[in-house]
């Protein structure tokens, strides 16, 4: 027989599969050294920034225990804060009943005007407007807070006083529209600037949410002879629905954390008052901007104490956005 044919007929030497090890290396592209360096960077990266919070969280919750430990009064619920006394008296209930309700007036002013600034601008603007309406939302969301705080002192403060007074005429009974013809500098209109604030947020996400609607659905409504506006409430709103939430806890976390704009615009008086119209006790971020400076070394840890509220608040407000956003892959681009 020919050697020739022999080699032919042998059967090929059997292949050695690759070993666990080596499949995961070859799926995360770990294979050469320029993609080994480029893991590690990425997973150090990662890493650091776990590390940084972690950081910041520790040096919170220190300089928090320092000042709780000696605080006379309950943390949570006390109405005053009085941090030069002996004993020490304060709390943060008053600071987180403002916070709570100027959030809270600004994501009921901002969410309905900022969706349908985006149905608007996805669905029913002409071309030749759509671009100079998203130009000049972008430009309010790079405007810096101090700005909106003198605008707000300067401008929005005086003219809000036929507001307060038509409130007060037609829906003082109700108590939280009482006014004691004071300054207009209230939770209502804290509230107001920051609806203004954070309303470029809530609006360039939601637009770019509506943007992501599959045409087929839109078409398939048009198809079947759906109006405009039943295209966007059967089609648009459904599909949108996460996005829009997702964009609105942002917004609600820039108006947890907002500090000069509130601190120029409020009176506060740490009380709490039924009425709206009336100045404020207010906001976690404003009570740390107007009394860091000329606090004691025990004031600055109280006020530390104040923040890690804020910095916990936040945290949760973020990681919901995050989860909702997780929740719809559309969103997150696990498809992409």
């Amino acid at each position: 027989m020919d050697i020739s044919t022999q080699k032919t007929d042998q059967a090929p030497p059997p292949t050695v599969p690759p070993t666990p090890t080596e499949q995961k290396r070859a799926a995360r592209g770990a294979t050469r050294p320029g993609d080994r360096i480029f893991l590690g960077l990425s997973r150090g990266s990662g890493i650091l920034l776990l590390a940084i919070m972690a950081a910041i969280a520790g040096f919170l919750a220190y300089r928090a225990s320092l000042a709780i430990s000696k605080d006379d009064a309950n943390f949570l619920t006390a109405f005053e804060w009085n941090t030069g006394l002996i004993p020490p008296k304060f709390g943060i209930a008053v600071l987180a009943f403002g916070t709570v309700v100027s959030s809270v007036i600004a994501m009921v002013l901002a969410v309905p005007i900022a969706v349908a600034i985006a149905l608007f601008l996805t669905h029913y603007a002409p071309r030749r407007l759509r671009s100079p309406i998203s130009y000049v939302i972008d430009l309010l969301a790079a405007v810096p807070s101090i700005v909106y705080g003198l605008w707000g002192a300067l401008i929005l403060v005086p003219q809000m006083d036929g507001l307060f007074g038509w409130l007060d005429e037609y829906l003082g009974w109700t108590g939280i529209f009482s006014w004691d013809q004071g300054a207009p500098r209230s939770m209502l209109t804290v509230g107001i600037l920051l609806a203004i604030m954070i309303l470029p947020i809530i609006t360039n996400v939601s637009r770019e949410v509506f943007r992501q609607v599959p045409q087929m659905h839109e078409e398939a409504a048009l198809a079947l002879g759906a109006t405009r506006w039943e295209v966007v409430r059967m089609s648009v709103l459904p599909f949108g629905r996460s996005g829009v939430i997702s964009a609105s806890m942002l917004g609600l976390g820039r108006a947890l954390g907002e500090t000069m704009a509130v601190a120029t615009v409020l009176s506060p008086d740490f009380d709490i008052h039924a009425s709206l119209l009336n100045p404020g006790g207010g906001t976690f971020a404003q009570n740390i901007a107007s009394k860091f400076n000329e606090a004691s070394e025990f004031g600055r840890d109280a006020l530390i104490a104040s923040g890690l509220v804020l910095f916990v608040i936040t945290l949760l407000v973020n990681g919901a956005a995050r989860a909702i956003i997780a929740r719809r892959s559309e969103y997150s681009g696990a498809n992409a």
